[in-house]
């Protein structure tokens, strides 16, 4: 046997006679396999204690669930949410554009805004807000009491709150188009306005979507705020029946159920929005 025969034999590795009868075993993950048995085994005794709890008195849940109060309560809510929402993103649009003009008094005054209402806690602000007629006891010759009324604190403070964070957000989606997309547009001589609505806003949209819409379920949950001024939103519709019923865990659980069904309805919604101007990107699916 020549060298070279010898050098090709040594080379070649080991192959059984029947390698295409061969079965593949997959590798035994038995630490994930007792790790998911484990968290099966809670989650079961967790809903099995909720659902055979006396004290949630799940039947007093099922009466008050569509009372007339509670729905009223809701329907604020939702109003409220949707209020606070078109507005806090219309002014912070404008702080946006603000913050990222080229003078420096409009980039200054917004950053300021941003940061001033970023760093003083909502709760705080609505207190404010709601005894403002302590500094100011009149305002265009009405009183302050009268012009202020709680639903109108509520605006007022929630939308001057979530401005402050929406001008982040949008801020952040107009970054995220590449400036050569920008530069295109102005070689092909299309004016200011074309460029940012057939341009930049669309492919911002991609950016802005994704954290707005988590804006929108904290804005719905922080809505239950406004319930220590006196506005009778969802929370505070059902704290008025359980302060005369004494039944707290039922009508928080009412509460509780009508947050989630609303929130997983606006995350559905949500994912189709995200969908839909994700359309063309290479992370569409």
């Amino acid at each position: 046997m020549s060298s070279d025969t010898l050098a090709k034999a040594s080379a070649a590795p080991d192959v059984p006679e029947h390698a295409d009868t061969l079965r593949i075993v997959p590798h035994r993950r038995l630490g994930q396999w007792t790790a998911a048995a484990a968290v099966l085994v809670l989650l079961g005794l967790a809903v099995n204690s909720v659902l055979r709890n006396e004290a949630f008195r799940w039947d007093l849940v099922a009466d008050y669930f569509t009372s007339d109060s509670v729905l009223r309560g809701l329907w604020l809510t939702l109003w409220l949410t949707a209020v606070v929402m078109v507005l806090g993103f219309a002014l912070g649009t404008l702080l946006a554009a603000g913050r990222l003009s080229a003078n420096p008094v409009l980039r200054s005054v917004s950053w300021g805004y941003v940061w001033l209402f970023r760093s003083i806690p909502i709760l705080v602000q609505l207190l404010l807000w709601f005894n403002i007629g302590a500094l100011y006891p009149q305002l265009f010759g009405v009183r302050t009491v009268n012009l202020f009324t709680p639903v109108a604190v509520a605006i007022i403070g929630l939308t001057l709150h979530e401005a402050a964070y929406a001008a982040e957000v949008v801020r952040g989606g107009i970054l995220s188009v590449d400036r050569g997309q920008i530069e295109a547009a102005q070689a092909l001589g299309l004016s200011r306005w074309r460029r940012w609505w057939r341009i930049v806003l669309p492919q911002a949209m991609r950016s802005i979507v994704p954290p707005a819409g988590n804006m929108l379920i904290g804005t719905l949950k922080g809505t239950s705020i406004v319930s220590v001024i006196a506005v009778q939103d969802l929370l505070f519709s059902v704290q008025l029946v359980y302060h005369r019923t004494y039944q707290v865990i039922p009508l928080l659980m009412v509460a509780t159920v009508w947050y989630t069904v609303v929130t997983s309805l606006l995350g559905v919604g949500q994912h189709y929005v995200e969908k839909y101007y994700a359309r063309g990107s290479e992370r569409a699916r």
